[in-house]
C-alpha cells in the first residue's frame, strides 16, 4: 500500500474518531497561586488562561460551590475564606475560617463546609449561607487533608505532625476513630463506593489504603521511580476514577504522577509533568486530568484514557491547588 493512502487511510480513521467521541466538553479550571495570591482560570477546551483574578495572601485550598457560581478559596495568611463571584472574578465576601485555613471540603447538599485550620489543631465547621462556625473540632498538629465519604456521614481529617487520620462524625461533630499513618499525611480520597480511604503521605513516600468499615490499614502502596532518588518522591494529591479502576498520585518533587491500578495496588507507570506536583482535579466527565506544578509555575493537562500529559499550561507562581467547574 502506498504512503499517500496509508495518510489518506489516517486521516479518516482520525475524522471518525473524532465524529465517535465528539467534541471536548468544556470546563473552567481554577488554580491557586500560593505566591502569586491570585487564582488562574482556564478554559479546558482551549488550554489556555482565560483570566487571573485577586485574592487573599497565600490562596491554596480551593473549589467551587454545587452551582458552580461561587469559588471558595483559603486565603491562608489572612485566615479567611475569600468566596468570589465566577461571572465576575470579583470577591463577594469572606467567611470565619479559623486561623490559617489551608484545605477544605463542601458537604454534597452545598453547606456545610469543613476547613482543615493548620495553626490551631482543629476543624471548623462553617454554614456557608448565614458565615457561622457550626463546630469546631480537636484534632492531631497540622491538620491538611480533608476527606468526606460519599454518604456524608464520614469526615476524615489528616495531621501532617500526628501521621493520624482522624474520622469525624458528621451529625455529632465528634472524632470517632483515628488510624495511624506514615509520617506527614497530606491528603484523603474516599473511594466512590465509600468502602476504602486513601491516604498520602508525603515523608513516608507511602499511601495508605484504610478498609473505611474497619478503620485500619489494609495496604500500603510504595512508589520506585529509576533515577529519582527515594527522598525526592513525596505523595501528595490523589484522585480515583468514579469507577474504582485507577488511581492518579501526585509525587511532588520527583515531578511524576503514578498511575495505580486501584484494584490490585499495583503502580502502573509514572508520567512526568512539571516541578513539585502537588495537587490533582479531573474534569467532571474524567477525561482529563489537572495537575498544579509549583516550581515550573505551570499546570499539566494528563488525558485520562491513553495516561499520556498533552499539554503544559503556564500559570501563577506556586499553583497550589486546582478545582473544576461542574458543569
Amino acid at each position: 500500500m502506498s504512503r499517500r493512502i496509508e495518510a489518506g487511510l489516517s486521516v479518516v480513521a482520525l475524522g471518525t474518531w473524532v465524529a465517535l467521541c465528539g467534541p471536548a466538553a468544556a470546563f473552567t479550571a481554577y488554580v491557586t497561586n500560593e505566591k502569586g495570591n491570585s487564582v488562574s482560570v482556564i478554559d479546558s477546551s482551549t488550554m489556555a488562561v482565560t483570566a487571573t483574578w485577586k485574592v487573599g495572601r497565600r490562596p491554596r485550598g480551593v473549589t467551587l460551590s454545587k452551582d458552580g457560581k461561587e469559588l471558595f478559596v483559603c486565603a491562608s495568611d489572612d485566615d479567611r475564606i475569600d468566596v468570589l463571584d465566577t461571572s465576575t472574578g470579583k470577591v463577594v465576601r469572606s467567611l470565619r475560617s479559623g486561623p490559617d485555613p489551608e484545605q477544605f471540603i463542601l458537604d454534597a447538599s452545598g453547606t456545610p463546609l469543613y476547613v482543615a485550620n493548620e495553626d490551631d489543631s482543629q476543624v471548623t465547621i462553617i454554614d456557608i449561607e448565614k458565615n457561622k462556625v457550626l463546630a469546631e473540632v480537636p484534632v492531631g498538629v497540622e491538620p491538611e487533608g480533608m476527606g468526606l465519604s460519599p454518604d456524608g456521614k464520614i469526615l476524615v481529617n489528616t495531621s501532617e505532625t500526628t501521621n493520624m487520620a482522624h474520622f469525624i462524625d458528621t451529625k455529632t461533630f465528634q472524632v470517632i476513630d483515628n488510624v495511624l499513618v506514615d509520617a506527614r499525611p497530606r491528603f484523603a480520597e474516599f473511594t466512590a463506593d465509600g468502602k476504602f480511604l486513601w491516604v498520602s503521605a508525603e515523608v513516608g513516600g507511602t499511601v495508605s489504603v484504610i478498609d473505611v468499615a474497619q478503620r485500619r490499614v489494609i495496604k500500603k502502596i510504595t512508589f520506585k521511580i529509576p533515577s529519582v532518588n527515594d527522598e525526592a518522591i513525596q505523595p501528595v494529591g490523589i484522585r480515583i476514577t468514579k469507577d474504582g479502576s485507577k488511581a492518579f498520585v501526585a509525587l511532588g518533587p520527583a515531578n511524576r504522577v503514578a498511575v495505580i491500578d486501584a484494584k490490585t495496588y499495583e503502580v502502573e507507570k509514572y508520567l512526568p509533568v512539571g516541578q513539585r506536583v502537588w495537587q490533582l482535579a479531573f474534569t467532571p466527565d474524567q477525561k482529563q486530568l489537572f495537575t498544579t506544578n509549583g516550581t515550573s509555575n505551570d499546570v499539566s493537562v494528563i488525558d485520562v484514557a491513553s495516561e499520556k500529559v498533552i499539554k503544559s499550561i503556564p500559570v501563577g507562581l506556586l499553583p497550589w491547588g486546582v478545582a473544576i467547574s461542574p458543569n
